[in-house]
């Protein structure tokens, strides 16, 4: 009797799932835990292990097929029953999408709809839910051609492009003050013929390139994609700033080199400078939770947990784990967590709610050389820290008698990106100067 290979449901939000590779071929034999697909949602990409041991006897979801959580994927049999069709897996077609009447307007899903169907409809791209909700559209009343009825981007132009559509009213100036704001003229902005809440069409994009051009083009990945949204949708959220701070990483140096062998063999881990920033930024958060929080609509949450986001750059993306409650851990627990997690992140190991949670942001440009980066915010934090490369330097040092003197010194510079919305930036500047005292003082634990 065949054993069915159904999606598996890779958390409680998630909807569907997209095939991104075949380890198995019809035919093949297969033990039971070993790797038979891999998949990709809108929160991890992940390994799939066989569900029992025997023979692959059918493939019914194509490499990047997108299908709802429980479908059946696959056929396993026994170790010698043999495959009956074809061995090519067939591709799997989407489900048509509903018809589109005039007449009648799609049905309101309400908000706690926890069907698969709600949960598809509902769970848009990010760059979608933003473009409704600049626009004052709800996501239900637009009929959707994607999966189940799923709003795509393309959905919500031809929507807006139909007429007149609820706008969000701006907030109205102070008679004092605007005739005090000189009228600027932008000569590409279309401004003739508009009604109050008429939707603008987007300009026209660019062509990327030129006919006859020697180009190579492949579609995104489906990680790509939802990077690519992310970061568009963060920049249009968040009032992006920045403030730099240059610190003396010697001192750390010194405590890691002097520690790293007993600090290995205690806690069964390698000891990088990455743990000693997430403990400077775990302090540098308690003391300043505006950097710890978040906007919703008119009210600010500060989130009373720390859970450090580390940023791990894979050779198909970029992905973000979550260290949980770090601000609870010593420096041997952090270490642990933050390679344990990362190597996961390497070998598709995550779980879902292993890259979420997070509320701030730690990115390590610096370990490609860089100097330092302006990273993007990671929705829907309030922060994130970027760490440069560690580079000796010649430093003006004071002395204790106040005479100064140049000595060769282990420097780094880092950036924090904050939402000017909530964060003032005084108090960036605040908390970069608490985590740079913390990394050029604290023993750590150590000592």
């Amino acid at each position: 009797m065949a054993f069915d290979v159904v999606m598996p449901q890779m958390g409680e939000s998630i909807a569907e799932a997209t095939v991104l590779k075949w380890h198995k071929q019809v035919g093949d034999v297969i033990a039971k835990d070993e790797t038979l697909y891999e998949i990709s949602t809108d929160k991890v990409d992940a390994e799939i292990p066989a569900p029992a041991a025997g023979t692959l006897l059918e493939i019914l979801v194509d490499v990047n097929a997108t299908v709802p959580v429980g479908t059946v994927v696959a056929r396993i049999g026994g170790a010698s029953e043999k495959p009956t069709g074809a061995g090519a897996p067939p591709a799997v077609a989407a489900p048509p999408a509903a018809p589109i009447s005039a007449a009648a307007p799609a049905p309101l899903v309400e908000e706690d709809d926890n069907s698969l169907e709600g949960r598809l409809r509902t769970k848009s791209s990010p760059l979608v839910r933003e473009m409704a909700k600049q626009h004052g559209i709800d996501l239900a009343r637009v009929q959707g051609s994607g999966q189940a009825g799923r709003v795509t981007r393309e959905d919500l132009e031809a929507y807006l492009a139909k007429g007149p559509v609820a706008v969000p009213a701006a907030p109205p100036v102070a008679a004092s003050i605007a005739p005090a704001l000189p009228a600027v003229h932008d000569p590409s902005a279309p401004t003739m013929g508009l009604t109050p809440g008429m939707a603008v069409a987007p300009a026209p994009a660019m062509p990327a390139f030129a006919a006859g051009e020697r180009v190579k083009v492949e579609p995104m990945s489906r990680m790509r994609k939802i990077i690519a949204d992310n970061m568009v949708a963060s920049r249009r959220t968040s009032a992006h700033a920045y403030t730099i701070f240059e610190i003396d990483m010697t001192h750390v140096a010194q405590l890691r080199n002097k520690h790293k062998k007993a600090f290995e063999a205690q806690f069964g881990t390698k000891l990088s400078f990455m743990p000693f920033v997430m403990m400077a930024a775990c302090k540098a958060l308690r003391a300043y939770p505006i950097a710890n929080a978040s906007v919703d609509g008119d009210n600010i949450v500060y989130k009373q947990d720390i859970n450090l986001g580390i940023a791990v750059s894979l050779d198909w993306g970029l992905i973000v784990p979550v260290v949980k409650n770090a601000d609870m851990m010593n420096l041997g627990g952090l270490a642990r967590s933050l390679n344990d997690l990362a190597e996961r992140a390497r070998t598709k190991q995550l779980k879902p709610d292993e890259i979420s949670g997070g509320t701030f942001t730690i990115t390590n440009p610096g370990v490609y050389g860089d100097t330092f980066g302006l990273p993007i915010i990671n929705q829907p934090q309030a922060a994130i820290q970027g760490v440069g490369a560690i580079v000796k330097r010649p430093v003006v040092i004071t002395g204790p008698d106040g005479t100064d003197f140049i000595a060769i010194r282990q420097m780094m510079f880092s950036s924090l990106g904050f939402d000017h919305r909530i964060v003032d930036g005084a108090t960036a500047d605040l908390f970069m100067a608490f985590a740079k005292k913390e990394l050029e003082s604290s023993t750590f634990g150590l000592e």
